[in-house]
């Protein structure tokens, strides 16, 4: 990885060149973004100092709630109601954005200012295609048509990692998984050629090759056209790597501003020396994770354990012992998926998402599976819990053929013992039910409480995953990505699983909720013998959890080993290419 190399000559350029230093590209002065409530004002933002000179790539970092969005919203314009802003000023080439008209707004947004937004489902139209969108916005603010226009965004589609560009034009966000929705996304925010970059978690659902071309994209821009870029995001790992700066927000407030190298290795904030501790470290394996300290005030810094300590609700189940056989075993599991559709049948072509995949994961492990987008991870999960049958192979859990379960009994049986957090929280939760209702509904379906004491379930879980009690009144809109998937988590663990499927569980969490869920699963485990397997592509994460890693690509198992041993000493090239683009945090990263 060479991007700290290149950010430190960046900065370099930019300290000794003080008069471009001193000249902001935007300057964001004592802003406050006020909400009313029943009880009063509730300060989303307040009294904010930030500034982004050219070429300057800003991280703000902090945890849900901090008001990182909040700012990006604001200079955009895009304050819900009824919140606004109360004071300040957001001056963009020292033309002040507040005030301005909607016009004058409406030419400025892909313009001048390009925004990465948090939510690619969200934030592309399902009834338009990708290309509609795209050439959309490169006609409006580049005035291109024609062949100059399709070209355009075919170049910018493969930029960022999109593969036969020019076809998938046609196709809609439906058709993209969440990684490549995001790669739409960010090509349409680069579209308009802006000055301003606000990035609001640009990497969250990619993997660490589509993540480090994306970032070097980001870097290559800020260098070559002296773009300024806001990057928030909770991956400390990814701030370490690319930020020339870092501000730390709590509270609406920020408490701290400097240099990433002096943040990262020599905080001076409580604050963000326990959020920079519950990063997962990339050098050593940890026990358990740092907690984040949850609260400041006058002057004192409290830790609280977001998930509860007490495993009441998991007492009725016993630690099972060590079997002989493995808990779960898959055998050579292959599937073809559609990729082509054809007049006739014996036109449909396909092509392989699994292909001979075999592995087993025994009583009380945790066990990785690793890759990038495609290559084939989320399919294998689907294939054990019952979901999508394989074309070949055949999946074995606790010694028992389970592949194409026919018998209701055991089904039903095998719905209660294996749970999965699916990677996509927003399409996994009935946007017309209620939390509660959600998260009680497989309890009461499959008998395991009463009504009344669902409802109690319901509360108790969602303490657990770091939710309110009045959460259980809201529908999933309410909620932001984060949350949602909290929401996830919080259903499939009040079922008390033998086995859970996690499913990038952690990609839209902030630290300190990761720290806590990690370690909370890390108790289930020890204490229960809960078994896991650990879907993701954070390998920092991957590397604290797992017993041991499955690695996968173009749907292929390349490699299998134990967790310190595939780390130390990966033997397949494309493992090792992983581990080189893999962001680095911990005392590796140390110059």
């Amino acid at each position: 990885m060479v991007w700290r190399h290149e950010q430190f000559n960046r900065l370099a350029v930019l300290q000794k060149n003080k008069e471009l230093y001193s000249l902001s590209l935007l300057e964001i002065s004592n802003l406050t973004v006020v909400y009313p409530t029943r009880t009063g004002k509730f300060f989303a933002v307040q009294d904010v100092n930030l500034s982004v000179p050219p070429g300057e790539i800003l991280g703000i970092v902090g945890e849900s709630g901090a008001g990182k969005s909040t700012i990006s919203a604001a200079i955009m314009q895009l304050i819900d109601y009824p919140g606004y802003i109360e004071k300040g000023s957001i001056k963009l080439s020292n033309v002040n954005l507040i005030g301005m008209s909607e016009d004058e707004i409406y030419r400025l947004r892909g313009k001048k200012v390009g925004v990465i937004f948090q939510d690619p489902l969200t934030a592309l139209n399902p009834v338009r295609t990708i290309g509609f969108q795209l050439m959309e916005t490169i006609r409006l603010h580049r005035g291109l048509n024609g062949e100059n226009l399709i070209r355009q965004a075919v170049d910018l589609l493969t930029q960022v990692g999109i593969s036969d560009a020019k076809q998938r034009l046609n196709q809609y966000p439906h058709q993209f998984s969440g990684g490549m929705r995001q790669r739409v996304v960010i090509a349409i925010a680069l579209a308009g050629e802006p000055d301003l970059l606000l990035a609001d978690e640009p990497t969250t659902a990619l993997d660490v090759s589509i993540q480090s071309e994306i970032l070097e994209l980001i870097q290559d821009l800020c260098r070559q056209r002296q773009l300024g870029v806001i990057l928030i995001t909770h991956d400390m790992a990814v701030i370490n790597e690319v930020a020339d700066r870092v501000a730390v927000m709590l509270h609406g407030r920020v408490i701290e501003v400097d240099q990433t190298k002096n943040i990262i290795f020599n905080p001076k904030h409580e604050y963000t020396q326990s959020l920079i501790a519950a990063v997962p470290r990339t050098d050593i394996k940890l026990e358990r994770f740092e907690l984040v300290h949850a609260s400041v005030e006058n002057g004192n810094v409290s830790t609280t354990e977001t998930m509860s300590q007490s495993l009441t609700w998991f007492e009725g189940l016993k630690k099972e012992q060590t079997m002989a056989t493995p808990l779960l075993k898959v055998e050579n599991l292959t599937v073809d998926f559609l990729k082509n559709k054809g007049l006739f049948k014996s036109l449909n072509t396909y092509f392989r998402a699994v292909n001979n995949v075999s592995f087993d994961i025994k009583q009380g492990e945790t066990f990785g599976l690793v890759g990038e987008s495609g290559s084939g991870k989320s399919t294998i999960a689907k294939m054990i819990m019952g979901l999508q049958p394989p074309l070949e192979g055949r999946i074995f859990y606790k010694g028992e053929d389970t592949t194409n379960l026919a018998n209701d009994a055991k089904l039903r049986q095998q719905n209660v013992d294996m749970q999965i957090i699916f990677q996509d929280p927003f399409s996994s939760l009935n946007p017309r039910m209620l939390v509660r209702e959600i998260i009680s509904e497989p309890v009461i379906h499959h008998k395991m409480a009463s009504v009344p004491e669902a409802q109690d379930l319901v509360l108790d879980v969602l303490q657990r995953v770091g939710l309110p009690p009045d959460a259980a009144l809201k529908y999933p809109h309410q909620f932001s990505g984060g949350q949602r998937q909290r929401i996830c988590i919080a259903r499939a663990l009040v079922m008390r699983p033998r086995f859970l499927i996690c499913d990038e569980p952690t990609s839209a969490l902030d630290v300190s909720i990761q720290a806590s869920l990690l370690n909370f699963l890390k108790d289930l485990q020890k204490d229960l013998g809960l078994t896991i397997l650990f879907i993701s592509h954070d390998l920092a994460v991957i590397r604290q959890m797992c017993d041991r890693i499955a690695v996968m690509r173009y749907g292929e198992l390349c490699e299998l080993a134990e967790s310190e041993t595939l780390f130390k000493h990966p033997r397949h090239e494309y493992t090792q290419e992983l581990l080189r683009l893999m962001p680095k945090f911990g005392k590796d990263t140390a110059h």
